[in-house]
């Protein structure tokens, strides 16, 4: 399956609610609510180049390699080890609060995070289109 390509947010689902579960400030939920996100994969087998561009000119790149730990970020800087394995054509990996999958579908770019409250699970869902 591929997923190279460049891909720009059309929907996200959960979004505020995922946000402040991750403690993330709500000047900073309110800036990013309506950016459309653009996401920048490309792919040489199971060796990827992942970089989201966030609002401010920001951006974060993760490489990682099938099933090998990579050593990774979050939005917030956060280094981390993870392993990011393709099952069911979707990529899958656990970041520190959170459970992340990819798939392509229709074309369009489906990431879900799931994390996990006391109340019980929050999902974000973005659906991203080609650019």
């Amino acid at each position: 399956m591929s997923f190279a390509g460049k891909y720009q947010t059309e929907t996200q689902e959960g979004y505020d609610e995922f946000c402040k579960l991750l403690g993330i400030p709500d000047d900073i939920i309110e800036k990013g609510r309506d950016y459309k996100l653009v996401t920048e994969v490309t792919q040489n087998g199971d060796e990827f180049a992942w970089t989201v561009h966030y609002p401010a000119n920001h951006s974060v790149t993760n490489k990682f390699v099938l099933g090998k730990e990579s050593d990774m970020e979050t939005i917030g800087g956060k280094k981390f080890k993870a392993t990011v394995t393709m099952e069911g054509g979707k990529l899958t990996t656990r970041f520190p609060n959170y459970h992340h999958t990819s798939e392509i579908s229709g074309g369009k770019l489906i990431e879900i995070s799931t994390a996990t409250s006391a109340k019980g699970p929050v999902v974000l869902k973005r659906v991203s289109k080609k650019i």
